[in-house]
């Protein structure tokens, strides 16, 4: 294990990898109930999503150990399920099995652009504003569905939304609930999501509020596995579909990897990145076995970070996870009982830290600030990542173009507002 990980030159050991292993799970685990909530209101069964999370997660992490050799973990991406869920299923009438099939073609176009040099070409096309725009959109989108299961936020003819009843029982819980996950956090005390969802739980089993289904059983049958729908695939409005989950899968991958590697120590001196195209291939990987069990975009985990703070270093730690997830197969009956006021503050709290990248925009210059604007406000507001998408990007080139700054513009930039625009024209166009 010493020889294959290369623990002694890391400086690492078992112990400490297996402890940093923990570390991210407990910080990540969360996931495990919130995605097959999403993924139920798709139309895919609880306990189908619950498998399909946990085996994928579980897959995608230990190929990230044991291959490229990182010590980071591959998930559902929070935001990217959104998407799947209220943008493709509820939004734009999509079954599921045609939402996964989106996902799966989409993972392996990303895995064989990923395996070119166009892959370098279009991360240095992408304006580094409209990236933090649409890490922030993503986020006030999330925040937006964290909200409105909640109950904090509902529907108003007349005003679009309102403030919901505030001495609702549920609400009162999931606020309380908000709070402490907040205040465990600014504490540094790992799994504090996860703690207080299980203990949101128990009030609500305990108060009956929510019903109480057990704690473990033998493992469910994975009845979302390979259930693709071709069907669509050639219709425009797929296809922009499937441009818009490219996109969004190869944003997000390559701005966490990148971002991981200096905390992980992966970064060398002259800039590049150890094991960066394995660790890329290892995450696309991880989302084809994902859309076949039925879940999904993967994405690498900012959480991650947790255990790399922890001391972890090699892909031991990676794999540590992975074991982790496998063993919550036996729980499932656990995870089914949570009710949505447990886990919507989840989904607002995870929304604040996607907020981080508005500190980097220049705000005095117009050409990116109402871009970046638009994305953040589109995206929660239609609950749609690709409106947000396409209306900033063509706004950038736009302003750009009308204030004499084209020269700013480039090759990467402008095709990507094509993709942007046709997927606007789609109902022109009859998609």
């Amino acid at each position: 294990m010493d020889r294959f990980f290369g623990l002694s030159e890391a400086g690492t050991s078992v112990r400490r990898e297996m402890l940093a292993g923990l570390s991210t799970f407990l910080t990540m685990s969360f996931i495990v109930a919130v995605n097959p909530m999403f993924l139920q209101d798709a139309g895919i069964p609880f306990a189908a999503g619950f498998v399909a999370t946990v085996l994928a997660t579980a897959f995608g992490t230990a190929i990230m150990g044991l291959w490229a050799k990182w010590p980071v973990a591959v998930a559902p991406g929070m935001g990217l399920n959104a998407y799947f869920a209220y943008g493709l299923v509820l939004g734009q009438q999509f079954s599921w099995q045609q939402a996964l099939t989106a996902v799966f073609i989409a993972s392996v176009l990303f895995l064989l652009f990923s395996l070119s040099r166009l892959r370098g070409w279009l991360i240095g096309a992408i304006p580094a504003s409209l990236g933090a725009g649409i890490t922030t959109g993503i986020g006030l989108f999330l925040a937006m569905i964290g909200l409105q299961a909640m109950g904090l936020v509902v529907d108003d003819p007349d005003t679009l939304l309102r403030l919901g009843t505030v001495n609702s029982p549920e609400l009162l819980l999931a606020l309380a609930g908000l709070l402490v996950m907040a205040a465990l956090a600014a504490r540094g005390i790992r799994g504090g999501i996860l703690i207080t969802i299980l203990g949101l739980s128990v009030i609500g089993w305990g108060t009956g509020l929510a019903e109480f289904g057990g704690i473990a059983s033998a493992p469910p049958v994975a009845s979302a596995a390979f259930s693709l729908d071709f069907s669509m695939v050639t219709s425009f409005a797929f296809l922009s579909v499937v441009f818009v989950l490219f996109f969004l899968d190869f944003f997000d991958t390559t701005g966490t990897l990148t971002g991981i590697a200096d905390i992980a120590g992966k970064r060398r001196a002259d800039g590049s990145i150890e094991n960066l195209d394995r660790a890329v291939l290892a995450d696309t990987g991880a989302s084809v076995a994902g859309s076949l069990l039925g879940t999904s975009s993967m994405t690498t985990y900012l959480e991650s970070a947790t255990g790399i703070r922890a001391g972890g270093r090699t892909g031991l730690t990676a794999l540590t996870v992975a074991v982790l997830f496998l063993l919550c197969l036996f729980f499932q009956p656990l995870f089914a009982s949570i009710p949505a006021f447990a886990t919507a503050p989840a989904l607002v709290f995870v929304a604040a830290g996607f907020l981080s990248p508005l500190a980097k925009i220049d705000w005095d210059d117009i050409a990116t600030g109402v871009p970046v604007m638009l994305m953040a406000m589109i995206m929660p507001l239609t609950f749609s990542i690709a409106a947000g998408i396409a209306i900033g990007f063509l706004a950038y080139v736009v302003i750009c173009a009308l204030s004499g700054r084209s020269g700013e513009l480039n090759a990467g930039t402008i095709v990507i507002t094509g993709f942007g625009v046709l997927w606007l024209a789609t109902p022109l166009l009859g998609g």
